[in-house]
């Protein structure tokens, strides 16, 4: 497993994940204080997931909703820094395939060599740029690519059928389906366009898919299973959560398992 790089390691993930869909709760990094986020990590680790995706708390986080930045803003606020980032992804790579979430001036500032390199010491199998674009993502691919790290992309429902073959050609780990126009943040199931975007992404590449973007129930869970999806990220829901701590955090993975069980009897 050493010598396992992080592609491998996501695919793995994937295909031994222990529900209808991988489950893959995504954690604001030192939030709502860096101990407390350790203590977050561990309560989510307990639940048994199969994928972690660890933001990187930023001042301009633009693709993030309301409940995320506030957390980021509060991370920031408490002292966060990308290398207590790495440690905290260094835990949970011990039990899980961990992605962290970093917007590009984020690599940028800290030298993209730089932050892959320290990135992949940490454990780290791949990091999303959520500002990306895949014509300008040459560099940041090669650094990831020279660390052993994957590049997951987004495709979302207003993606140009001309650009998603751009798109799969640059990603590597996994498609990320971004379920709605908009920002990340809670909403009610019928605003989530789950089967268009999946289908998107099918026409993208041959890599596994995880819904993102307003995962926040048992029935979404469920409703993103029924669309083809191979895996649902939970965000603004458990980001919430742990500002109330471990328990509350807990309460929410269960109820997600216990939609994607659900949808596995089905």
């Amino acid at each position: 497993m050493a010598s396992e790089g992080g592609v491998e390691r996501i695919a793995r993930a994937f295909a031994e994940r222990r529900r209808a869909a991988a489950l893959m709760p995504y954690l604001m990094a030192g939030y709502p204080t860096p101990a407390a986020s350790r203590a977050v990590l561990a309560a989510v680790l307990d639940c048994g997931v199969d994928l972690l995706e660890l933001g990187v708390p930023y001042s301009d986080p633009l693709a993030d909703g309301p409940v995320i930045h506030q957390a980021a803003t509060a991370a920031l606020a408490a002292g966060t820094t990308v290398k207590e980032v790495f440690a905290l992804a260094e835990q949970a790579a011990e039990h899980t395939a961990v992605v962290v979430m970093a917007y590009a001036n984020l690599l940028l500032v800290h030298g993209v060599e730089h932050f892959a390199r320290a990135a992949a010491a940490s454990g780290v199998a791949g990091v999303i740029v959520p500002d990306l674009p895949a014509e300008e993502a040459g560099e940041i691919k090669e650094a990831l690519a020279a660390a052993g790290l994957a590049l997951p992309m987004l495709v979302a429902p207003n993606t140009r059928p001309n650009r998603l073959a751009r798109i799969g050609a640059t990603a590597s780990g996994f498609l990320y389906a971004v379920s709605v126009l908009g920002t990340t943040g809670e909403r009610p199931p019928e605003e989530l366009r789950y089967a268009e975007v999946v289908s998107l992404c099918r026409r993208a590449a041959d890599l596994p898919v995880a819904v993102g973007f307003g995962i926040a129930s048992a029935r979404h869970a469920a409703l993103a299973v029924e669309a083809g999806a191979d895996g649902v990220i939970v965000g603004s829901r458990l980001v919430r959560a742990a500002g109330e701590g471990e328990r509350a955090v807990a309460a929410a993975l269960a109820e997600i398992a216990a939609g994607l069980e659900v949808a596995a009897r089905r």
